[in-house]
């Protein structure tokens, strides 16, 4: 039998409608098979970010975190998020570009991946406060796994963000 995992997803839209898509994505990632559910942050708004800074002229995100179980391998959870991107209309044809929907898996229990298509901690989880901030919403004791207490990293982050209810 495969052990359950913890794992942290982030969630982030620019287009569309970025609340109803950031809300149905949640309930959809709680709907995987082998998937559950166990908390989600608020909504934080911010400007979108580009390779060479923030873009003010693209739209902006609505970003959310949530937490879940999972009996999916890494490679397998990744693979399901792509589906609910695909789902809601994501087009990769640009990196770093605007986007319906983007979902990243942060943590996965205190593994470390680099794989192909996945790293695991994300690798710029520790400068995001779009990420940080929410999750500390769910967990403020979290870890970033080779980087430490997420309530330190925020203190690091350029911007603190309020967060809005998201459930």
């Amino acid at each position: 039998m495969t052990a359950a995992h913890t794992a942290v997803l982030a969630l982030g839209s620019n287009l569309g409608d970025r609340e109803a898509t950031i809300r149905a994505a949640v309930h959809e990632i709680g709907e995987l098979p082998g998937v559950v559910l166990v908390a989600a942050s608020g909504l934080v708004e911010t400007p979108a970010l580009k390779p060479e800074g923030v873009d003010t002229d693209a739209p902006a995100y609505l970003n959310a975190v949530v937490a879940v179980t999972t009996l999916l391998d890494p490679h397998e959870l990744l693979e399901a998020l792509h589906g609910i991107e695909r789902h809601h209309g994501r087009v990769r044809d640009i990196q770093w570009g605007d986007r319906t929907l983007d979902l990243d898996i942060i943590t996965f229990g205190r593994e470390t991946i680099n794989s192909p298509g996945l790293t695991v901690p994300h690798p710029r989880a520790a400068d995001r406060d779009f990420v940080l901030a929410p999750w500390a919403q769910i967990d403020p004791d979290a870890e970033l796994p080779g980087r430490g207490p997420i309530a330190q990293l925020i203190t690091q982050a350029p911007t603190p963000y309020p967060a809005e209810p998201l459930l």
